[in-house]
């Protein structure tokens, strides 16, 4: 087995065509064939059935692989990565994954941060939910992302360094009345009001919710569906009301920030496959968010209630 093989089966995978396989990865047809073929036959089992009307189609055991051979070939990059990164032959590149509101209340400074003291570092952002981040770097198609920590804890393949402890508040828009009674409200309170809820996968949905349940009410829903930004526009608009990060806050003068008794909260942690030692371009994004954080709580330019849980390394 090699790696080059494996790479001509995750095209055929993607692109369900040998041809356009073999495009993709600049080879012949006929030696793409016989590279799968030699593949199968080392591994004992067919990978792919060529039989299929609208083309080749995995077999079970083709698709037990697949996910094997995304992660070995990601392995693979990262190892080229930190090599080039450690003998000078470029500075390195960090792939980041954030969820959408951490995107829009702290990420997009911390990006420009980094570029700024490290321009040729290479940046690429994902913006997803939290699980299916986890998802990306447990394949390791991204090297560090921001993430919700679940209930239940963070996959155990990842190491975790807890970041931010924030609470959820309730957002409405700043030119009406304050939703709640006494600057904050209830869930039977907010059962009350038109709700605003995010597109299902995002974490602060999922909460929202669960607190309904948990208070025996049921939300009165004005809009589902949408991205952070869309869900904070309608808000302002005056479509509804909306359960929020208090980092959304930020530099959002047409929102009102009503706190919600009791109090919501979540956590954020950067992620790490905990099977990989971090570049010198991950440790120092890494350094570079830590160090922000630190300075952004000591000047008071958090919105709301958000604790800092990680301060940077001492020099």
């Amino acid at each position: 087995m090699t790696l080059q093989q494996l790479s001509y089966f995750v095209a055929v995978a993607d692109v369900r065509s040998f041809t356009r396989a073999a495009d993709s990865v600049g080879v012949a047809q006929p030696t793409l064939s016989r590279q799968l073929r030699a593949l199968e036959a080392d591994l004992g089992s067919p990978l792919i059935d060529r039989g299929g009307r609208d083309g080749p189609v995995l077999t079970p055991a083709g698709e037990a692989v697949l996910p094997l051979a995304r992660r070995m070939l990601a392995d693979m990059e990262t190892a080229r990565v930190a090599v080039a990164d450690i003998v000078g032959l470029r500075r390195g590149r960090v792939r980041v994954g954030a969820t959408p509101s951490l995107c829009i209340g702290v990420l997009a400074d911390v990006l420009r941060v980094f570029h700024s003291t490290y321009p040729d570092i290479q940046l690429e952002l994902v913006e997803s939910g939290s699980q299916p981040l986890v998802r990306s770097l447990v394949r390791g198609e991204i090297d560090v992302a921001m993430v919700i920590v679940p209930p239940a804890g963070v996959d155990q393949a990842l190491h975790t360094t807890p970041l931010l402890r924030e609470r959820l508040s309730v957002a409405s828009p700043a030119s009406g009345r304050s939703p709640g009674s006494r600057g904050s409200m209830g869930m039977q309170e907010l059962a009350r009001r038109p709700l605003v809820v995010p597109r299902e996968g995002y974490d602060v949905r999922e909460t929202t919710l669960q607190a309904f349940a948990d208070a025996g009410a049921t939300p009165r829903f004005a809009v589902q569906g949408g991205e952070m930004d869309a869900v904070l526009r309608m808000v302002e608009a005056g479509t509804g009301v909306a359960v929020v990060p208090d980092l959304v806050f930020a530099g959002r003068p047409r929102l009102r920030r009503t706190v919600l008794t009791p109090a919501l909260y979540r956590t954020v942690a950067l992620a790490r496959r905990a099977d990989l030692v971090p570049t010198q371009a991950v440790k120092a994004f890494r350094d570079t968010l830590l160090t922000f954080l630190s300075d952004l709580s000591a000047a008071g330019g958090f919105p709301g209630d958000v604790q800092v849980l990680r301060r940077p390394d001492p020099a």
